[in-house]
């Protein structure tokens, strides 16, 4: 049918827009948040970082691989997110794989959110705990799994998404950090999408709600605010000093390469010296998300969140919007089972800071003509649920 959405070969990119055949289109598809990925600093670090150490490091960190650039980066880290020690992986999902498989074990619950991000699924999978799932934010559904696991006399760990990456939704972090203290759990935050955005200094979704010294773990992403690629994960230095030698993740992969760490390190001085940079991003995707619903839209995303998933429903439809938009010079990212239920397909879209106004106006304009030719405009009407998000 001519609309096959999925590995779409970029042949340029300036951060807020994107060349394809030729063609121009506004990115607001990305997880570029602070737009960083063409900052001056951070492509300056990038550069110095590869003539100075080459292009790769050629090994894991637990043998050759390890920088002194990449301790640096961890004591940075730990110090930003008010922790007292940070690892980092060569990738996000490396993170979470490593980090929940190398720490749970056999006499021990991992309470998964049922909408967390694949790679903490696999995490879970990967380790010999024993995973139990619980209904999205449902903290009644939580209790009654703590609970049990209580009773049983097991070590439990909740593990969430501060920010989920589909829905733009937050956790309920305030009530799942009661639960975790009043039965003795321990509490990872996945902060992928929210550490950079969200909070005073941008420590994440748990410092939003005031929450950051309650999360015994975090675990953060390099490809988006950070522009850049890796991962790391921040909590007690006695439990990240055994996750050094126990997270197959981390032992058999070759280390983030020396340009990624410059780049993510330059990131954080620039996270740390520009607060503006996360109030505007948040202003462009409140006033997107404001407009959106006003010309007719289904809407979700909390208020506070750079993604703003607009739900269109069934598959097909999607995808003829997706195309459409395409075609209209937006870059969207087309979503379907198994990242949202049945019948909540829906286009992601996300924003960055250095979207201009122009940018705004013209992305209300295209979405007000795609919806227009498919039909959804006010099709499902004002969804409740999922979509209406906390925060």
């Amino acid at each position: 049918m001519g609309m096959y959405p999925y590995f779409l070969p970029l042949s340029g990119s300036e951060g807020t827009e994107v060349e394809i055949n030729g063609r121009r289109l506004i990115m607001i598809g990305s997880n570029n948040y602070l737009g960083l990925t063409h900052h001056h600093k951070v492509l300056e670090a990038a550069q110095q970082a590869l003539l100075k150490f080459g292009t790769s490091c050629s090994g894991s960190r637990f043998l050759n691989g390890t920088l002194e650039l990449h301790e640096e980066l961890e004591r940075r880290l730990a110090r930003f997110m008010g922790k007292e020690a940070a690892l980092c992986f060569s990738t996000g999902f490396q993170t979470n794989l490593g980090a929940i498989s190398s720490i749970c074990g056999k006499d021990d619950v991992i309470l998964c959110d049922r909408e967390n991000h694949a790679s903490i699924i696999d995490g879970c999978r990967l380790s010999f705990g024993d995973t139990r799932k619980w209904r999205h934010n449902d903290m009644a559904d939580l209790e009654a799994q703590l609970a049990r696991a209580k009773a049983q006399g097991k070590g439990m760990l909740i593990v969430v998404d501060g920010l989920y990456s589909m829905m733009g939704d937050l956790a309920d972090l305030p009530s799942i950090v009661k639960l975790a203290r009043h039965y003795g759990a321990r509490l990872m935050v996945d902060e992928a999408h929210s550490v950079g955005v969200l909070g005073k200094t941008g420590r994440g979704a748990a410092e939003h709600f005031g929450l950051d010294d309650d999360a015994d773990l975090v675990m953060g992403t390099f490809s988006k605010s950070f522009a850049s690629l890796g991962g790391f994960i921040a909590g007690p230095a006695n439990v990240i000093h055994f996750m050094r030698h126990h997270a197959r993740s981390l032992i058999f992969s070759a280390a983030i390469t020396p340009a990624s760490a410059a780049a993510a390190l330059a990131a954080l001085d620039v996270i740390e010296a520009e607060p503006q940079l996360r109030t505007r991003v948040l202003d462009v995707a409140n006033r997107v998300r404001t407009g959106l619903r006003k010309l007719g839209f289904t809407v979700g995303g909390a208020q506070n969140s750079p993604i703003v998933p607009v739900i269109v429903g069934e598959q097909i439809r999607m995808l003829r919007m997706w195309k459409i938009l395409l075609d209209c010079g937006l870059f969207t990212n087309p979503v379907t089972q198994p990242a949202v239920p049945p019948g909540m397909d829906l286009i992601r879209t996300s924003y960055i800071a250095t979207h201009t106004d122009r940018h705004i106006e013209q992305i209300l304009e295209r979405f007000a003509e795609a919806g227009e030719r498919v039909g959804v405009l006010g099709a499902l009407g004002q969804h409740k649920g999922p979509i209406e998000a906390a925060g």
